[in-house]
């Protein structure tokens, strides 16, 4: 309910916008640094990547005003509608789409590509905060709990078709949110554990495993209190567990050559420094190189010949990490931290409820996002190709992420004009 017209511009949050823009200049800055062409030094040559990226970020810059300008109310009118759009969109890149790097995700146009998966993010935390933030709904139900996993799995099952793995688990994200909203921690706890067993049974012998686990459910039955629930959990526990431990083969075998060479990688079972563990060598090298301050703007060695594939996209962080050195990664790592955390503010301060779970939408996909990037530059995550936000080089993500942020910000510069 409305009480007064505010210009388009009123209450903003600038201090998340400065965030934005910190990010998105030093992200601009640095592609140029990866890219270095001394026969085209110009930052704004539209021949470059840093050029094409001016334009991605000029054009976003456009989508954040325009999304301000718009009725706060939209958003939350548009939430459905949009996700059925987006979700035809793709299906429809799998029939129409431009494969790229083995990913059927792309629509081409041109000299650029647009990714529909980006664009699932955003439309799936809109869509997940309208259901959540309806009378009635409570994560306590059980229908609640189906009908959100169907939301956030959906699109997850479409983009793994599209063979863009990396992209479809961002959306596994999406629990944070739901456990904000009273999703029960033992959830939480249920899905490290399948983490854990995924990776435990790839790399010891899978009866040895099975064997574990019975060990501990036999103890575990010995202390527990003997009510038919507790048994039956017991029960549901070992069946699930071993059902994990016999599946991983058909999940792994599923996977592509690459990505099964990447998992080998980063579990220790090969050693690969020349092709699947190159990446995250050479990056290790050019973070290592930096040192405390950096060899200095330009300078880096690692990125001025080339010796880290994809350093203006997913590995866009060891750049900053040789040029800038530890001063320069902390610096950057602290502005996420700080735009976290602002996020965070933003969320607890509103009067709505689809904008606040929205918010936590915002902050997990964004958090999820950087410690995977990270972790991938340092050897601590599998690379998986997912893009530094408001960092990396392209135009898909920085749309994405910008519409995702600046929605926020706008339903908080509307939420005074809400009555409690």
């Amino acid at each position: 309910m409305r009480k007064s017209q505010r210009g388009i511009f009123s209450n903003i949050d600038w201090i998340t916008v400065i965030f934005y823009l910190l990010l998105v200049g030093m992200g601009w800055i640095n592609i140029y640094a990866s890219v270095y062409n001394e026969e085209h030094q110009l930052i704004t040559d539209l021949s470059q990547k840093y050029g094409k990226q001016m334009i991605w970020i000029v054009t976003s810059i456009l989508l954040a005003t325009v999304i301000l300008i718009i009725d706060g109310n939209f958003y939350a009118a548009i939430a459905w509608p949009l996700w059925i759009i987006v979700l035809i969109s793709l299906v429809a890149v799998l029939f129409f789409g431009t494969e790229i790097s083995g990913s059927k995700s792309w629509f081409k146009i041109g000299e650029f590509s647009v990714q529909p998966a980006e664009f699932a993010k955003f439309a799936t935390a809109m869509v997940l905060a309208k259901y959540l933030s309806q009378l009635g709904i409570k994560m306590t139900d059980t229908k609640t709990k189906i009908i959100s996993t169907i939301i956030i799995i959906t699109p997850i099952i479409l983009i793994l078709l599209e063979n863009e793995t990396g992209v479809a688990l961002v959306f596994i994200s999406f629990i944070l949110v739901l456990y904000r909203e009273g999703l029960s921690g033992n959830f939480l706890l249920f899905g490290m554990l399948m983490l854990v067993l995924f990776m435990l049974a790839l790399l010891v012998d899978k009866l040895i495993l099975l064997i574990v686990l019975f060990s501990l459910s036999v103890i575990l039955f010995l202390f527990m209190r003997k009510s038919r629930q507790n048994i039956f959990l017991l029960i549901g526990m070992i069946v699930v567990c071993s059902s994990v431990i016999y599946g991983v083969d058909y999940a792994y075998n599923h996977l592509q050559p690459h990505q099964r060479k990447r998992i080998d990688v980063f579990l220790g079972k090969e050693a690969d420094i020349k092709k699947a563990g190159y990446n995250v060598n050479q990056s290790l090298i050019a973070i290592g190189s930096g040192g405390i301050y950096g060899k200095g703007f330009l300078n880096g060695t690692q990125t001025k010949y080339d010796f880290v594939p994809e350093q203006s996209t997913d590995f866009i962080f060891c750049t900053v990490g040789e040029e800038w050195g530890f001063v320069g990664t902390a610096t950057v790592i602290l502005v996420f931290i700080l735009l976290f955390l602002r996020i965070l503010f933003l969320a607890e301060r509103q009067r709505s409820q689809f904008s606040r779970i929205y918010a936590y939408g915002v902050v997990s996909i964004l958090f999820f996002h950087l410690m995977i990037n990270i972790g991938m530059t340092i050897g601590l995550a599998p690379v998986i190709g997912i893009p530094l936000p408001f960092f990396s080089y392209g135009g898909s993500s920085l749309w994405s992420f910008t519409i995702l942020l600046f929605i926020l910000v706008k339903l908080d510069a509307y939420r005074l004009d809400i009555l409690r």
